[in-house]
């Protein structure tokens, strides 16, 4: 479904992504974990093409998308949800309008299509009677929930997540999680998520992909990437500061 080829970006002098090799499998949920800042976020933003790369290869179902006009990449992005880390919800919109704007963008549905549509993916992440409120009324939890129905809108073959659990206490991250688990079944799409919660990666992915210093030097399902000699991925998983890193 996805599939990079030596892809490298940089931003002045910075290295961020250094001739990176990733294939993404079709209908699973693939885990990208790494440390904060180390490049997670800039490879899902390419993945959408939201970032070009200085050189490489990105293929969504079989186009590569670096040679693309903006128009040919809109029409790319369709096939695309995706669930921003502070949900990204619009300020001025209430919750139904929020999971509205992508159908009222891209389709010529009805009004009342597009109301039936947005509370059955309300329903879908568990969230009733809330369409008339404010992004402001809601907690964090709650936020993330409407960001994934307006994600799930358009019915998409690939959902991309930007640390989906950050800033969430843990009962509402098993929540997320859950969903995470039921809208991938559910869909059947093919699902991305940039993480650094080792337990809600082992939890959730079918895949897991490790990046360091701008390339994935791990990948495999959790119990490969559990049982991985690699002192990086050892250190990373397990949490500890004073493993070594060579």
């Amino acid at each position: 479904m996805i599939k990079l080829i030596k892809v490298c970006k940089s931003f002045k002098q910075q290295k961020v992504l250094d001739d990176l090799d990733l294939t993404i499998a079709p209908g699973k949920i693939t885990v990208i974990i790494g440390r904060s800042g180390g490049g997670k976020s800039v490879l899902l933003k390419h993945i959408i093409a939201l970032i070009r790369p200085d050189s490489g290869e990105i293929y969504v179902d079989g186009t590569d998308i670096t040679k693309l006009n903006e128009k040919l990449l809109n029409e790319i992005r369709k096939k695309f949800g995706m669930l921003f880390q502070e949900a990204a919800l619009f300020d001025s919109m209430n919750v139904g309008d929020n999971v509205a704007f992508p159908l009222q963008e891209h389709t010529k549905l009805s009004k009342k299509k597009i109301e039936e549509i947005v509370q059955t993916k309300l329903l879908q992440v568990g969230l009733t009677d809330v369409t008339r409120k404010m992004p402001a009324e809601l907690s964090g939890g709650m936020r993330k929930r409407v960001g994934l129905a307006r994600a799930l809108a358009l019915d998409p073959k690939i959902i991309l997540f930007d640390e989906p659990t950050t800033g969430l206490d843990p009962i509402m991250c098993d929540a997320i999680d859950n969903l995470i688990v039921s809208a991938q079944k559910q869909t059947n799409a093919t699902c991305v998520v940039i993480s650094h919660d080792i337990e809600s990666t082992f939890k959730i992915a079918h895949q897991i992909a490790m990046l360091y210093n701008g390339k994935i030097i791990e990948m495999g399902t959790p119990d490969e990437i559990k049982q991985s000699s690699n002192p990086i991925v050892k250190q990373f998983i397990k949490g500890k500061a004073d493993l070594t890193e060579s």
